[in-house]
């Protein structure tokens, strides 16, 4: 189990998108807070079903912190908030587009992101220096 002050950022395993969103938090990410899961992982399906969502369901990105969870546009607003500095003005800027904005931005980067982005046949293995930060691999 990870350490509860730790949040663990839930991500599509196989998209190209995803998986760049994680490298840029894991260079980011200087006070090594951020824990990672992929959505295909038993971690995230237990968490998912916890909380009552289908894990089955992959267009979303979660951040999960003292059992909450953050999803969407807003865990993306989380993570920005989270890695501190100039990203938290980037962060604050999100914020000024109402929720319902937000997450219809996101869902349509979520609908094309395999065609944009690019899509994988299995989850990737992180670098051997950040394997600690990963649950489940």
């Amino acid at each position: 189990m990870p350490d509860p002050a730790n949040p663990v950022l839930l991500y599509d395993g196989v998209c190209g998108l995803c998986n760049r969103l994680v490298q840029f938090v894991l260079k980011r990410d200087s006070r090594a807070r951020f824990r990672f899961a992929a959505l295909q992982s038993t971690y995230a399906t237990r968490i998912l079903k916890t909380h009552g969502l289908d894990p089955q369901d992959l267009n979303t990105l979660y951040v999960v912190q003292d059992e909450r969870l953050s999803a969407r546009a807003d865990a993306v607003i989380f993570i920005l908030q989270e890695l501190g500095g100039l990203w938290r003005v980037a962060a604050a800027a999100l914020r000024i587009f109402p929720k319902p904005l937000r997450d219809w931005g996101y869902s349509v980067m979520a609908r094309h992101r395999y065609r944009i982005f690019g899509q994988y046949e299995t989850c990737l293995l992180p670098e051997e220096k950040y394997q600690d930060r990963f649950l489940d691999v």
